[in-house]
């Protein structure tokens, strides 16, 4: 769809599942080539890679914890060694850990905030130093969520290492707009992804889950995918330090639809 993504390269963190998965997927099926990285699920990444070289593509797995900056620094490396340089650099690895805030260890949190946030850090970090040194216009697409902008119970870690992601994201694309270096994010809703599967198989959690988002259903992850594809590619040239949403409509108080409040 995007003919001018052909032949570039990206790094998606993340990548052995989920969203992480069908953005690298569906960048590959744009004809760019792929760094997939992944924690532990070497397997789930191995198996995305050689479905993409089934299908003519090119990408290649490596192992790197988001949370180490010497870890980010070698997806940069294999993707110039392996394909020659650096065109986008996709922060989608996450986690979060529920719990009651008064009863959050600082382990977790600490976990969720060196995950989230320092591991968006130190990918656009590594990404602005390559496309600087380089003079290349870069691209950095940042996975953030609704819970950006909605407060979460229990989930203090996760929604302030998104909060945090928002501003990190709009501050680099005010910085280096002028070097022709894009920065946005894209913030899913409920997402119908591995970790949530068993979750939204029970009919009743799935219509309570769905009763929060006006469009009332549980997005793909080739949905979040999609907004992906359109940010990295020329079709969005002129948008920086945005988020796009990619949620039904969830952030728009669908308890106030049909007129109630």
């Amino acid at each position: 769809m995007y003919k001018d993504l052909e032949g570039k390269v990206a790094v998606v963190t993340g990548a052995s599942k989920g969203i992480g998965k069908a953005i690298a997927i569906r960048l590959a099926q744009e004809h760019m080539k792929l760094v997939f990285n992944y924690h532990s699920d070497q397997n789930g990444a191995q198996m995305a890679v050689d479905q993409i070289k089934e299908n003519g593509g090119d990408a290649v797995a490596v192992q790197a914890d988001v949370s180490k900056e010497d870890d980010v620094n070698k997806l940069v490396k294999t993707a110039v060694d392996n394909f020659g340089q650096l065109d986008l650099f996709v922060n989608n690895a996450g986690m979060e850990k529920e719990s009651p805030t008064h009863k959050l260890s600082l382990q977790d949190w600490k976990k969720v905030i060196d995950v989230n946030l320092t591991g968006t850090f130190l990918g656009t970090k590594a990404a602005l130093n390559y496309f600087l040194d380089h003079k290349r216009e870069g691209n950095i697409i940042n996975m953030s969520s609704v819970h950006q902008k909605i407060s979460w119970p229990h989930f203090a870690d996760y929604s302030a290492s998104k909060g945090g992601s928002m501003l990190l994201t709009e501050t680099v694309a005010k910085e280096y707009a002028n070097k022709g270096i894009r920065v946005n994010s894209i913030a899913p809703g409920a997402i119908n992804t591995p970790i949530n599967a068993e979750k939204f198989a029970d009919p009743k959690t799935y219509a309570e889950t769905a009763e929060l988002v006006p469009m009332a259903r549980i997005g793909k992850p080739e949905e979040v995918a999609a907004a992906a594809a359109w940010l990295a590619s020329t079709e969005s040239s002129y948008v920086t330090g945005e988020t796009i949403y990619v949620d039904g409509g969830m952030q728009l108080y669908p308890e106030f639809a049909n007129g109630r409040g």
